[in-house]
């Protein structure tokens, strides 16, 4: 809990009354590795922040898998598109690993956005984030080879993403064949 006060202060300078405010709005949930939070067709009501644990977003097409999205300590995680809209979930959203998080539903965030000022630039810093992170993520799928993917990958992404998520979802997160990253992770040294 420390770490999400420590966030948000930094994040948006949330004061200690609004933290507690913040707070009595959140609910501790234990998840176990391959429950889904998240179901494909069922609309988002929560917002989760990640204490410990890990987890993706992805998508069913044809029966098969593609990875979205990678979350670990100290992250923001939902299926934002039908968080904020209130609409049914084209994704799905997975524990990877045994994981603890606090979850605020959307009824209550949105209260607090029409209450205090700080948590409407909460809401903004996230869609802000959201956004850019999807911007970036399209560039590099349009723009870069299957080895500079990898390499931005372990570059830009939480230690914990590169070093414990199944090698088939970053596979497919990075849009490249599982054989491929297989030869790639061979010539690349992760320190």
């Amino acid at each position: 809990m420390n770490e999400l006060k420590r966030l948000l202060h930094d994040l948006i300078g949330l004061s200690e009354d609004e933290f507690q405010t913040f707070h009595n709005q959140l609910e501790k949930k234990e998840y176990k590795a391959k429950s889904l939070l998240i179901e494909e067709g069922k609309t988002v009501k929560d917002l989760y922040f990640v204490e410990s644990g890990l987890f993706r977003t992805f998508k069913n097409i044809e029966d098969k898998e593609f990875t979205t999205y990678f979350a670990c300590d100290k992250h923001f995680i939902t299926v934002f598109d039908s968080f904020i809209y209130q609409t049914p979930s084209s994704e799905f959203l997975e524990a990877i690993e045994d994981s603890v998080v606090y979850k605020i539903s959307f009824d209550n965030l949105t209260q607090l956005y029409k209450e205090y000022p700080n948590f409407e630039k909460f809401g903004r810093v996230l869609a802000e984030r959201n956004h850019l992170c999807a911007q970036q993520r399209t560039l590099t799928m349009q723009t870069k080879s299957a080895k500079k993917k990898y390499l931005d990958f372990i570059k830009d992404y939480d230690k914990k993403i590169v070093l414990k998520a199944p090698q088939y979802q970053i596979a497919s997160f990075l849009g490249i064949a599982p054989e491929s990253l297989s030869r790639i992770r061979k010539e690349v040294v992760i320190s």
